[in-house]
């Protein structure tokens, strides 16, 4: 799927913050995720997002791997004959999103720490001939699936524990 959500709840909550026992923990996914929005989307998005009353703070995760975004400008032209601007796309390759109990939210982006081609080259190879740098982007590619394919097992396992634990409390792994 592109898009995992989790909610915790109660004492078990507590491993992500202490907020989160009464308030909740939320945990999002996004992968693979390609999209096109035009400006004024964005624009009339604000009137939906204010409110008059103060919301509590969740505290919470959001993870975007592989995303594209491309917003396209749908104001009207000032100049008939102009051909109009160009589409901007936003490509993410992974970038974390929290807030926590303070209410602030930070940014943090991970970025893959690659091999100078010398190293890739001069490693010793044990019986094979070699990595290819053609190869390169193609394991990078094979080395992302399988972190997400992990971080969906340990979710998985969370989720089931939390299940576990709602039968017995004492449970413990």
């Amino acid at each position: 799927p592109e898009v995992c959500l989790r909610l915790e709840v109660g004492p078990n909550a507590a491993v992500h913050s202490p907020l989160a026992v009464q308030n909740g923990f939320l945990h999002m996914l996004v992968r693979s995720y390609t999209a096109e929005f035009f400006m004024s989307f964005l624009t009339n998005l604000g009137p939906f997002l204010e409110d008059e009353i103060i919301p509590e703070v969740i505290p919470m995760e959001i993870e975007v791997v592989d995303a594209k975004i491309t917003l396209k400008d749908d104001s009207p032209r000032v100049y008939p004959t102009s051909p109009g601007p160009v589409p901007i796309t936003l490509a993410v390759d992974h970038i974390i999103v929290k807030r926590r109990d303070d209410g602030v939210f930070y940014l943090t982006v991970l970025q893959e720490q690659k091999a100078p081609a010398e190293c890739v080259l001069a490693a010793p190879t044990g019986g094979i001939r070699g990595l290819q740098l053609k190869e390169m982007p193609e394991l990078q590619r094979e080395l992302q699936t399988m972190k997400i394919a992990l971080a969906e097992a340990n979710m998985d396992k969370a989720r089931l524990l939390q299940e576990i634990r709602k039968y017995n409390p004492l449970f413990q792994l």
